[in-house]
């Protein structure tokens, strides 16, 4: 190992050295623990009794090889502090690790699956020109098996379940809430122990690298959700783990997250390394398609307040990770979940930005929500809440995201967002997915949005699959699948989506009928949509079109297939003198293909 580029927070593959590597004659186990006075290697392979690790390079790393240990096998470091103290603590570089509540680390060989994806691997990209249409789950809550409610399904057994699904409904990117191991179910993955170790939850290493090759040979790409900015405080993980702050801070004043964690020390150069090398792991060791990276508001300002001004080492961990993962995997993903104003996130480090490819737009997210929320009868007051995220859209490349987040603990479902009683909420939640999917940015839903569902999300439950016993909800699952299938067809809704000429508004000034329009262009066609988020008819509202001869409608969420009320909703629309004549049902929306004049 390049120990100076270790110490200097330049590594990206330190989990090839640190860890439990597999030869010829057994298996070399090693770890970096600079407080430690005295470490064992205790597992499987000596029945639980101490063999001694030795001190190699500088005396900050330790060593042991064991010939009789073997792949599967079980394994903790006991690890002595200068106090003489000892904690038996799970391997950071681990590639394994027991499930909950047990915590010894696991031997994995790394070699064994062989991927069959190159196809995919050769053609993917970042999705910039290409639609991007991303379903988030939580693995062990989308479905349960029915006869162990709480069980999970396993990696292999999912693919069979998830991916039919996710192409019968036109999701060609799935999003996993982490799947690093962790302790606490209620955490989601997002407080981690084993950020080397996909949970055993739901199976092996092996298992979730068959589920990822199978995604690829099936045109489906995956984020997978990244923590670098905090980990589990278990005594058996990374906080104080040779007897010191090796990880974390030293004080509670910006060590400990307002989640009750530990936040990582970037200034420290093998605390980079570290989790640049895991950051890198995942994506070459699984095939991982790309990094949703979470909380980048609390590594951009110290614990996420701008008022205590930007944490500079963590700003230039961010830019140097982000460069070195995009030189050594060029087509992945790396999205921000970032709420703040701070400049560049998307922009290239080279020009003084943090190297991300998209920025959540979280601004979009809680203004649109908040606006389909009031009572109609306020809408014309707030009508520029929907104008506004165009006024700020390309200062970075955004993701318009519904994320499990809005769904959680209080915040309501996306469909009981919507105001008024039952029958409204779903006019209302067909024409506000059409803004989303109209809209500039890539998109990104949550398990379950798309069958409207009504109840918070619960990681303990799998979703209520059952609603589509019941006619509104089938019908609104029958039309997000359609919407999605229009949205992967026809490049007017992706290709120029961070291009200033893709976007034109046509209409935004129509505060008292709350009607909105714009146009949509990309791959020689042009979109036309037009939307009446009031709940009154909308009589012969005139839309000037001066160089269109004919609009041809694509999708009306009015549509009596889809719940609407209208049974033959029209097919072509002529302009009369550059001007055309349009009736627009309460809560409705119609995109349009537009064919010019020659």
């Amino acid at each position: 190992m390049d120990f100076y580029g270790f110490y200097t927070g330049k590594l990206f593959d330190a989990y090839q050295f640190l860890g439990a590597h597999l030869t010829p004659t057994g298996v070399t186990f090693r770890t970096f623990a600079p407080g430690a006075s005295r470490i064992a290697l205790i597992g499987e392979c000596n029945d639980w009794q101490e063999t001694e690790m030795h001190q190699i390079h500088d005396g900050h790393f330790w060593e042991c090889h064991i010939e009789n240990a073997t792949a599967g096998m079980m394994y903790k470091y006991r690890i002595y502090s200068r106090d003489s103290g000892c904690t038996d603590h799970c391997d950071p570089y681990g590639f394994g690790m027991e499930l909950r509540p047990n915590a010894a680390s696991i031997i994995r060989d790394m070699d064994a699956y062989k991927f069959e994806d190159k196809k995919w691997i050769q053609s993917r990209s970042d999705c910039k020109d290409k639609p991007l249409n991303i379903y988030e789950i939580h693995m062990g809550s989308f479905r349960k098996p029915s006869d162990e409610p709480d069980a999970w399904y396993t990696y292999t057994e999912m693919a069979d379940i998830l991916i039919p699904y996710l192409k019968e409904n036109g999701y060609n990117y799935l999003e996993v809430m982490p799947l690093n191991e962790y302790p606490c179910d209620e955490s989601w993955g997002y407080q981690s122990t084993g950020f080397f170790s996909p949970t055993s939850r739901y199976g092996t290493a092996d298992d979730l690298k068959a589920l990822i090759d199978a995604c690829h040979q099936n045109e489906i790409g995956i984020i997978m959700d990244f923590v670098p900015v905090h980990f589990a405080v278990d005594h058996y993980g990374l906080s104080n783990y040779d007897g010191t702050a090796l990880y974390e801070y030293p004080h509670n004043a910006v060590g400990v997250s307002e989640w009750g964690s530990c936040n990582f020390m970037h200034s420290r150069g093998e605390v980079r390394s570290f989790l640049q090398s895991a950051a890198n792991y995942w994506l070459s060791e699984y095939h991982i398609d790309g990094l949703r990276m979470d909380a980048i508001s609390r590594a951009i300002y110290w614990q996420g307040d701008p008022g205590r001004g930007v944490n500079m080492n963590a700003v230039e961990f961010l830019k140097y990770m982000n460069q070195g993962l995009k030189m050594l995997h060029p087509a992945a993903i790396l999205a921000a979940e970032d709420s703040t104003s701070y400049p560049g996130v998307t922009k290239d480090v080279s020009q003084g930005g943090l190297g991300f490819d998209y920025k959540w737009d979280m601004g979009w997210m809680n203004d649109t929500l908040d606006y389909f929320r009031t009572d109609p009868q306020y809408r014309s007051r707030d009508y520029h809440k929907l104008t506004f995220s165009m006024m700020y859209y390309y200062d970075d490349q955004f993701l318009l995201p519904l994320s499990h987040d809005e769904v959680v603990h209080g915040k309501a479902t996306i469909l009981q967002k919507m105001n008024g009683d039952y029958d409204n909420k779903f006019p209302q939640a067909r024409a506000f997915y059409m803004y989303m999917y109209a809209h500039p940015g890539k998109k990104l839903n949550f398990m379950g949005n798309e069958i409207g569902h009504f109840r918070e999300w619960d990681e303990k439950r799998e979703q209520d699959w059952n609603l589509l016993e019941y006619p509104a909800h089938q019908k609104f699952h029958q039309f997000m699948t359609q919407l999605n299938s229009l949205y992967l067809k026809h490049p007017a809704f992706y290709e120029k989506d961070y291009a200033a000429d893709g976007f034109q508004w046509l209409d935004c000034h129509q505060e008292q009928a709350c009607i909105y329009a714009f146009a949509r262009t990309g791959g020689q066609e042009q979109m036309i949509a037009v939307f009446n988020f009031s709940n009154e008819q909308q009589e012969d509202y005139q839309l000037k079109l001066t160089d269109t001869a004919k609009l041809t409608l694509l999708l009306s969420s009015d549509d009596v297939r889809y719940g609407g009320c209208d049974e033959n909703p029209q097919q072509d629309l002529i302009p009369e003198d550059g001007v055309c004549h349009m009736n627009l049902p309460p809560f409705s929306a119609a995109f349009y293909i537009a064919a010019t004049k020659d």
